[in-house]
């Protein structure tokens, strides 16, 4: 189990006593008895910007007994305040301190094990990078990068200063998709020749700017903190309300579903010895056909609603299929079972999974596996190197669309081979003072 520096029961007891002369009932919560964790076992978790999907993982993260929640920064007072009202809500508490500055955040909670970050796509990698700088190891959701240089300095961090990472590739831990890879990955497709990957054009390439508008007060929406690294626009409420998405500046194109879906497509498949990978460019209506150099086929689907409701490879969100000359299993959200090409695949289901878990030791929990990590100091199923190598995919495959030609990327050195044009993309300017 991870070192824990606060206080251990014996130690709050002792405190305790010598600070009350009176007597009084002491919850058995502080225990640890009737099911619960004691407080100085329990993981304390910070968030960072938990708006949309972060509200879902807070919700999923105070589901854990052994977790709770002490601290939250947002730039937006709305917010703010929204969450603090809910983990306060949990806990039965009034403690939940609130931020508006990630630097004081993190300055002042240096008991936190932990963060949880939900913001903006712009924010991600330098987030994590300055949380593990502070000691935190970091659940980040994704994309949790916007260039290729990022994604180098959130698996260097990581590394030096021995920070447990997981960036929110869900699917890499739900029971279905874990079926296909496994499927694929234990060769009983046979020897794989070709993947897809759901990768649905979101729509992060404009340029241009929203009008100017009156900022609000600072302490409402701090719009120099909100904007962070990426460079200087005028405010307007449409970025606020979600509407970043749309912007190159803030966003990314494919890696929306592609942090997910490529991530998913790499760990069914054999990587070890894999150098390169070479894009094929073709509109945005087609699907990019990539090749690695182990000879593996690799077939993006870019297309906004080519396989949002149906195609021929799977029907719903974020799916990934497996083929090999024995078969071809298949995943996507919404399934109550995975696809596979024929029914006698099917049937080891359950004493696929039971390998999986028994094999790996993790729960089909991703969040879970998360803080069993912390715990334990292991990698998490979706370490910093899965982030980086699936989010270098997409962030390739969208400078492929930006420039329309034909790139060949090096794994190995994040670079592409004898394109300086196309390299000039791999990173980007960052804003004053957020540079980490």
């Amino acid at each position: 189990m991870k070192p824990i520096s606060r206080p251990n029961r014996r130690t709050f007891l002792k405190r305790t006593a010598g600070a009350i002369a009176v007597p009084f009932l002491i919850p058995s919560s502080v225990f640890g008895r009737d099911g619960a964790v004691a407080p100085s076992e329990r993981i304390l978790m910070g968030g960072i910007g938990l708006g949309g999907r972060g509200t879902s993982d807070l919700r999923w993260m105070m589901g854990e007994s052994d977790v709770q929640f002490r601290a939250v920064c947002d730039v937006r007072k709305r917010q703010r305040e929204a969450l603090k009202k809910r983990i306060d809500g949990k806990y039965k508490t009034k403690d939940c301190a609130t931020y508006s500055d990630i630097r004081e955040f993190l300055a002042e909670q240096t008991d936190l094990d932990a963060v949880l970050i939900a913001t903006g796509d712009r924010w991600h990698a330098t987030a994590s990078i300055m949380a593990m700088k502070a000691g935190k190891d970091v659940y980040c959701e994704k994309p949790s990068c916007l260039t290729m240089a990022e994604g180098r300095r959130v698996v260097e961090t990581a590394r030096r200063y021995g920070r447990v990472y997981q960036t929110g590739a869900q699917r890499l831990s739900e029971a279905n998709h874990v079926f296909a890879i496994e499927m694929a990955r234990t060769g009983r497709l046979g020897k794989i020749h070709t993947v897809y990957a759901d990768c649905r054009y979101h729509g992060g390439s404009r340029h241009d700017w929203l009008p100017a508008e009156k900022e609000p007060p600072k302490d409402e929406v701090n719009w120099d903190a909100w904007l962070g690294p990426c460079l200087w626009r005028p405010y307007n409420k449409g970025y606020v309300n979600r509407g970043w998405y749309n912007f190159y500046d803030m966003a990314t194109d494919i890696a929306m579903w592609g942090a997910h879906t490529v991530a998913q497509a790499l760990a069914g498949i054999d990587m070890t010895g894999v150098s390169q990978i070479e894009f094929e460019f073709a509109k945005l209506d087609a699907p990019m056909v990539t090749r690695l150099s182990n000879g593996i086929k690799m077939v993006l689907f870019r297309n906004p609603g080519s396989c949002w409701k149906k195609c021929e490879f799977w029907h719903g969100a974020c799916g990934e299929r497996f083929d090999g000359p024995d078969g071809w299993a298949a995943a996507a959200d919404g399934y109550s079972k995975p696809d596979v090409s024929s029914p006698a695949l099917f049937a080891e289901y359950k004493k696929v999974l039971a390998e999986y878990k028994a094999r790996t030791q993790r729960p089909l929990s991703h969040v879970r596996d998360f803080f069993d990590c912390v715990r334990s100091r292991r990698e998490t199923v979706a370490h910093p190197e899965v982030m980086h190598r699936s989010m270098a995919i997409c962030l390739a495959a969208d400078i492929c669309g930006m420039l329309k030609r034909n790139l060949k990327l090096d794994l190995v050195t994040m670079e592409f081979v004898g394109d300086a044009e196309a390299n000039h993309f791999t990173s980007r300017p960052v804003r004053a003072p957020w540079s980490v």
